[in-house]
Formats: C-alpha cells, sequence, structure tokens
C-alpha cells in the first residue's frame, strides 16, 4: 500500500498522507484535518459525497491505520486489473458508461490477484495471449451500489499482449468499444476518463 492513499469519491479527492508537503500543489479547494476521529471522518465525507468539498487531506502518522477507519465506512470490494501494451507499443483502453476506462474486475473467492487481472483483462476484452509483467499501483473509488456505499480497491498490473487475436468487447459489462492507443494520444482519451485511471497511467510514468 503506498505512502499515500488517494480515495476519490465522486472524482474529488481524499487524501490520506503523514506529511502535507508530499500533497500534490495541483488540487484545488483542499481542506486539511489533523488527526480527525470518528465523527470527524464521517462529516468529511458525507460533505463529499453531496458535492459540498471538493477536496480533503486527513493528516496522520500512521496512513495504514487511518485508511481502515475510513473504510469502515464503505463496503470494501477487492479488485484488480491491468494496464496492457501491444507489440507496437500502444496502449489498450475502452469504452464504458460514456467513458475511457481500464480492464478490471471484482476478485473472486480463493483467487488470487494476479488471476484476477488476467481473468477480467481476457473476460472484458477478448485478448487471452497475456504476460503479466509487474505491479503498477493500488487505487480506491467510491460508487453507490443498491443503496450500499462501495469502495472499490483495485489492484492495477502491467500487462503485455503478445498474441494476433481481435478485441471483443465484453456487452454484458456495458463496453461499447476498445482501442489501441498510442502513447502519445493518451492525454486525449483520459480527458473523458476518471481520476482513478489517471493515476495509473502516472503511476506508470505515461503522463506526468
Amino acid at each position: 500500500m503506498q505512502k499515500n492513499i488517494t480515495i476519490y469519491l465522486n472524482e474529488r479527492p481524499l487524501i490520506i498522507s503523514e506529511n502535507i508537503e508530499t500533497v500534490s500543489s495541483n488540487i484545488t479547494g483542499v481542506k486539511v484535518y489533523e488527526y480527525p476521529d470518528a465523527e470527524k471522518i464521517e462529516k468529511v465525507l458525507l460533505k463529499m459525497e453531496d458535492g459540498k468539498r471538493e477536496a480533503a487531506v486527513f493528516l496522520t502518522s500512521d496512513v495504514k491505520q487511518l485508511f481502515k477507519k475510513v473504510a469502515l465506512h464503505f463496503n470494501v470490494l477487492v479488485a484488480a486489473g491491468g494496464l496492457i501494451s501491444n507489440p507496437e507499443g500502444e496502449i489498450l483502453m475502452m469504452f464504458r458508461r460514456g467513458k475511457w476506462d481500464l480492464p478490471k474486475g471484482k476478485q473472486d473467492p480463493g483467487e488470487d490477484l494476479e488471476t484476477c487481472a488476467v481473468r477480467e483483462v481476457t473476460e472484458e476484452t477478448g485478448l487471452y495471449t497475456i504476460n503479466l509483467a509487474h505491479k503498477i499501483t493500488e487505487t480506491f473509488h467510491y460508487y453507490p451500489m443498491k443503496n450500499k456505499k462501495v469502495l472499490k480497491h483495485t489492484h492495477w498490473y502491467r500487462m503485455q499482449f503478445t498474441g494476433t487475436e481481435l478485441t471483443i468487447p465484453q456487452i454484458e459489462e456495458d463496453i461499447q468499444d476498445i482501442q489501441w492507443i498510442k502513447p502519445v494520444n493518451v492525454e486525449k482519451y483520459l480527458k473523458y476518463s476518471y481520476e482513478n485511471i489517471r493515476e495509473v497511467f502516472r503511476a506508470d510514468n505515461i503522463i506526468s
């Protein structure tokens, strides 16, 4: 788990950090809370869910422990996914529910994360000649589901496609299109993506 943890609530960042100096200066409208208690955590989460706060930082000496306290306010769902390149160096992105996204999905019981990541890539894209390289990062984002507050904790892996099969969008997962994108054009697609997906590209040094 990273030293700083960022949870995206409706695309608004909640950052849990030991040091305010490590928080990006690009984040606007941020309010800092030092050692928030359970009541303060709940109030800030509600404000961010409702759009009444743009960004927040929780400062603590133990990031992992405070994250556990924040996670108690959600149903945590563990997932894994992939950032995939082909032999031409192009990167796979897929269009789902109005946004450009990366393949990912929920971890099955008894399944390790690496297996989950490759399985989800295969199911969502139709690609099965995949070599898994290394872990890139972990991301966290909130979404409502059937009156539950879900926190999706996704583990991201670098992958290489080495086959010749064509992509097949998984229609039942609302995937409408899959494209191989040159790295120079990635930013154009990320304008219509999610903040946690941008974080994956930043962690792999594809964008700054």
